[in-house]
């Protein structure tokens, strides 16, 4: 009798039920091969590249110097009153202003004070868009309806009688809360507390479009058909696949709310002296301007520095967003 040899092919793997193989096959969480095409792709990208490298030197400046421009940004010497940039015997590349204040302090103070403003206004926005429009997309039917209706409501108000209106009405109180000289910080705190206020609404739709849609693909569909609690639903699935337009948006508000600081402090509404801001510094520089002489750094340097950031944050915006979803890049 022949003995014949055990079957030595290997056997081939159980096949995952349907519903598993639907979720394995979806958009998964962003491995860490996908996120270093994304660096590089975000890399391949020149001007946004420089622009971040740009960005970073602008940031690296304000925040080395903050010891110094804290301690020097009220210093007046008169005798240099709308001197123009000098090297020597006072190292001044920036000039001075009306006050005999050297601006090269008051630029670099008041940017750092322009950024964090932009960037706590943005945390604030991107926490309330992200939470409103995923509970508005997540829920859908008549809970969506009530809630996109609430924000049309609110883009229909106008932008600076907003601001205005929380200002009057929570400045006084947390002024109170902190106590006596604690005015500038309040004032600090209200506006960015403000700017992100009014700044949520769009990131709120982009939200909401954006669960509509995962929650029609299949691995969503198969999450639910697994029995997956909701919360690592929400968690596991659909907060990785947000990330990117989080991020992207995120670039694209820091921009507008630096924009918008310095449009109310150009108001005077805004950051009160003598605290400097970038927007305070131009409507302090514009004030000189006339026929007769022309103190053209006082304007020059402020509204420079804006622009400059400003460029070099939609660059980056750009960039990201090419680097998340490359299609938009081969559409153009």
């Amino acid at each position: 009798m022949i003995n014949h040899p055990p079957d030595s092919t290997p056997k081939s793997p159980q096949k995952a039920p349907a519903a598993r193989r639907g979720l394995d096959s979806g958009r998964a969480a962003p491995t860490p091969f996908a996120r270093s095409r994304r660096w590089k792709r975000f890399r391949s990208n020149r001007p946004a590249l420089i622009s971040l490298v740009i960005l970073l030197l602008i940031l690296l400046a304000c925040l080395t110097t903050l010891g110094i421009s804290t301690q020097s940004y009220q210093v007046q010497n008169l005798e240099y009153n709308r001197h123009g940039p000098m090297l020597d015997p006072i190292t001044a590349p920036f000039g001075f202003d009306t006050l005999g204040r050297n601006l090269l302090w008051r630029c670099l103070l008041g940017g750092l004070v322009s950024l964090g403003i932009a960037l706590a206004a943005a945390i604030i926005s991107v926490l309330l868009g992200t939470t409103w429009g995923a509970l508005a997309g997540w829920f859908g039917g008549r809970v969506d309806n009530i809630m996109m209706r609430i924000v049309d409501i609110l883009f229909g108000l106008p932008y600076i009688l907003m601001v205005i209106l929380l200002k009057i009405a929570l400045e006084p109180q947390l002024v109170k809360f902190l106590g006596p000289g604690h005015e500038h910080a309040a004032n600090i705190i209200i506006l960015f507390l403000a700017i992100g206020s009014v700044s949520w609404m769009p990131m709120a739709r982009v939200i909401r479009g954006q669960v509509l849609s995962l929650r029609a693909q299949p691995f969503m569909e198969a999450a639910r058909a697994l029995g997956v609690p909701t919360r690592r639903i929400l968690l596991n699935h659909l907060l990785p696949n947000l990330i990117g337009p989080i991020i992207v948006y995120a670039t694209l508000i820091v921009p507008q709310a630096i924009l918008q600081e310095s449009f109310l402090s150009f108001l005077g509404i805004g950051i009160q002296p003598p605290v400097p801001t970038w927007g305070s510094l131009a409507s302090e520089g514009v004030r000189t301007v006339n026929t007769v002489a022309s103190f053209w750094w006082m304007v020059f340097f402020p509204c420079a520095l804006l622009g400059l950031t400003l460029l070099c944050l939609n660059f980056i915006g750009d960039g990201l967003r090419d680097a998340f979803d490359p299609r938009t890049k081969s559409e153009k």
